[in-house]
């Protein structure tokens, strides 16, 4: 990746990825919040806007890309990534006490969308090596296929494509 040159990038390490999604606890605590909070990919999930919410929405990107639509465990790695940036941004840079992400498959393609009332616009900053935070988007950008954000009448939507091959 662009500007991490050098750096090991240990979520693609295929030893890693299988013990990460292998059925064990995590994938218990992403069928309960699944239970809990509803599925993001038949329905808006509003969530609260505090830190431990981007947990929630790792675990049930997680059930809904493994499980529900059988992508394979490094794009599930991917999504559940890009969510994780996506949800911190709207939790740490809106000022909102709620969240909504909304998951949909369509042939060749899926699409992650976290909807928030700030009609701020998140913005794509350089990264160096050296920072250690600033990187969310940057991410987005290195490994969606596509991302934007639409403004609504009352705040916005950010949202990212990945196409899904063969799938």
């Amino acid at each position: 990746m662009a500007g991490l040159e050098g750096i090991g990038q240990p979520r693609r390490d295929s030893r890693a990825t299988a013990a990460r999604w292998s059925p064990a606890v995590e994938d218990e605590r992403a069928l309960k919040a699944l239970d809990l909070y509803g599925n993001p990919a038949e329905a808006d999930v509003p969530l609260p806007s505090r830190p431990e919410s981007a947990a929630t929405a790792r675990r049930l990107a997680q059930v809904v890309v493994l499980r529900h639509w059988g992508l394979p465990p490094g794009m599930t790695e991917d999504v559940v990534l890009l969510v994780s940036e996506l949800v911190g941004n709207a939790v740490r840079h809106t000022g909102a006490r709620v969240f909504v992400l909304r998951m949909r498959r369509r042939r060749g393609w899926i699409r992650v969308e976290v909807r928030d009332p700030s009609r701020g616009l998140p913005c794509l900053m350089p990264v160096r090596e050296t920072d250690v935070s600033g990187r969310g988007l940057f991410l987005v950008d290195e490994l969606a296929d596509r991302w934007g954000v639409d403004l609504l009448p009352r705040g916005k939507t950010t949202w990212f494509e990945m196409k899904v091959a063969g799938h």
